[in-house]
């Protein structure tokens, strides 16, 4: 295919820390995190306007002029076609068992150390488990789902519950809970489905936990921006988790 001389965006993949901010912003997909680094995922796709260069903390992302392919709007439509499609079989409830919602406190019953106990048969000193319902992951929750509605939400990093050992306790009682990485994940799936989630539900609150590194805080941004577009003015609490399991920060 023939090449032109034209703007096109540039990834400096030492500055990048693969937080995933730039991706809602490039409406026409030429972005992905691949092996933890944002890529552009092909030149015809980029169309040059830069729309994604004020979304990187890290200064990753500028204008250069160079030899690429031209940009295709075709080429463009067929992706964002692709994409939707993906994210489709992502949420869709009968693709796997693992997205079938669940309440984990029906009949008295709890769930300890991953066996139902009834009550009054705990299992020992065990401590309870305070996970109230299924699916946690963000990409496999139904935002239309019923421990969503009226509900003191928790979002945290899928690290968070490692390092910090009193997460159930602390943190997981009585709210319920979505899970997610900005790194590693489809950023712009979890853009468009926590909008969905802050408006179609009439939430009391929301904790945000995440740990300190640098690609964590892009959960932060993505929560933040999600309620903006929203238009819901929720209480937010974000709480700072460090590698070495101390909370680092309450905002």
């Amino acid at each position: 295919m023939n090449t032109v001389v034209r703007k096109i965006i540039s990834i400096d993949e030492s500055k990048c820390d693969g937080c995933g901010l730039c991706i809602p912003s490039c409406e026409e997909g030429a972005l992905q995190i691949v092996d933890g680094k944002a890529r552009l995922v092909k030149d015809v796709y980029c169309d040059g306007l830069g729309n994604c260069l004020g979304e990187c903390p890290r200064g990753a992302i500028k204008m250069i002029e160079r030899e690429a392919e031209p940009f295709d709007e075709k080429a463009v439509e067929e992706r964002l076609k692709s994409l939707q499609k993906e994210e489709t079989a992502e949420e869709c409830g009968t693709c796997c068992g693992s997205s079938l919602e669940r309440d984990l406190n029906i009949q008295g019953e709890r769930m300890l150390s991953g066996v139902y106990l009834p009550e009054g048969e705990k299992g020992g000193s065990e401590p309870e488990a305070e996970l109230s319902h299924w699916p946690v992951q963000l990409h496999l929750v139904n935002p239309q789902s019923r421990f969503l509605q009226e509900a003191d939400l928790l979002i945290a990093a899928d690290c968070v519950p490692f390092a910090y050992a009193d997460f159930h306790r602390k943190f997981l009682a009585g709210r319920s809970l979505l899970i997610g990485c900005p790194k590693l994940d489809d950023v712009n799936a979890y853009h468009k489905k926590l909008v969905e989630i802050f408006k179609n539900n009439k939430l009391k609150s929301i904790t945000l936990l995440h740990m300190e590194v640098g690609c964590c805080f892009g959960l932060s941004s993505l929560v933040e921006t999600a309620l903006q577009e929203a238009g819901t003015e929720i209480q937010l609490k974000e709480v700072i988790i460090g590698v070495d399991g101390t909370i680092k920060s309450r905002q």
